[in-house]
């Protein structure tokens, strides 16, 4: 069938998503059924369905979980109201949300109490933007997805700037609108290089590398994944055919991949266990490429107090 399968060795799971779902592996093991987590704890259905059968309720809002409960927020970043809720109801809260994600929110609020409107890009009703955005006056933060929505903002162009980003955007998603509003406006406070994901900027170059050395490249990961969705583009932007898969237990191989050198790589929420699904169904001689290594760890959370039904706020 296939002929080879090359295998990005920059793939899958990062610091962020380990972090949340060992958070739940936690309060599981320490209060048992049932848990509660406000939208998904990353983006991925079968991690989900996982959690799920495991005794995880996913809400959508607080109002669903039960007084004298424990519930998780997502990786994502949740809005303020979020804790103001939870507090008032003594629910018991664990936050998973990313280290970075909490490192841009403060940034945007410390810019803001210097003065600075917010430019946030970023892509509109993704859980990460509404987050981040929540943090400050409607007046005071503007959402960009374009270089045409900086042209339309109803901004003067005297006014000071603070430039934010969704993690999960790398420096070539972001550097088009970054350099039409370093145009528009005087003066522009850039973000730091820092507060691009990772894993996300590692995973895209990887992608880049494969596409040089694959026919067709194959991205495991949930459609509502957004850097899972950003790696086929970044791979037909490259000049090779891709596609996502977001159930490799059901992927029917194409004949148009018999006798071609098929690339894989995974988004940053999708398990090593789907990676392994598709490579026996491809049934083929697997090659690594080798890039660099990461070694990105974020701390746990201090949960030994958290018991039912007593308020825990941590790490926000």
């Amino acid at each position: 069938m296939v002929k080879k399968v090359i295998l990005a060795s920059l793939r899958g799971f990062c610091a962020g998503v380990i972090r949340a779902i060992d958070i739940v592996n936690l309060a599981l093991e320490k209060l048992g059924a049932p848990i509660y987590v406000r939208h998904e704890i990353v983006h991925n259905e079968h991690i989900k369905k996982d959690f799920e059968s495991r005794g995880v309720i996913f809400v959508d809002e607080l109002s669903e979980v039960p007084d004298g409960n424990c519930v998780i927020l997502s990786a994502h970043g949740s809005e303020v109201r979020v804790y103001e809720e939870a507090k008032k109801r003594n629910l018991a809260i664990v936050d998973a949300t990313c280290p970075l994600v909490i490192k841009v929110h403060l940034e945007m609020v410390g810019a803001w109490k210097r003065g600075y409107k917010v430019i946030y890009v970023g892509h509109k009703g993704h859980q990460e933007v509404i987050g981040a955005m929540s943090n400050l006056p409607a007046d005071s933060s503007f959402l960009v997805g374009s270089v045409e929505d900086v042209e339309s903002l109803p901004l003067h162009t005297e006014e000071k700037i603070f430039i934010a980003t969704q993690t999960t955007l790398s420096v070539d998603d972001t550097k088009e609108i970054i350099e039409a509003i370093r145009k528009r406006f005087k003066e522009v406070l850039l973000p730091g290089a820092q507060d691009i994901c990772y894993a996300t900027q590692n995973r895209q170059d990887a992608v880049k590398e494969l596409a040089k050395v694959s026919d067709y490249i194959l991205i495991i990961g949930s459609k509502n994944s957004s850097n899972s969705c950003r790696l086929v583009e970044v791979a037909k932007l490259a000049g090779t055919l891709s596609e996502l898969v977001p159930d490799p237990y059901s992927y029917k191989v194409p004949e148009e991949l018999f006798g071609k050198v098929v690339g894989i790589s995974s988004g940053a929420s999708a398990p090593e266990t789907l990676v392994e699904a598709l490579i026996n169904k491809l049934n083929a001689p697997v090659e690594i490429l080798q890039l660099k290594e990461e070694n990105v760890n974020f701390k746990l959370p201090d949960m030994d107090d958290l018991k039912r039904p007593a308020l825990v706020l941590l790490d926000k």
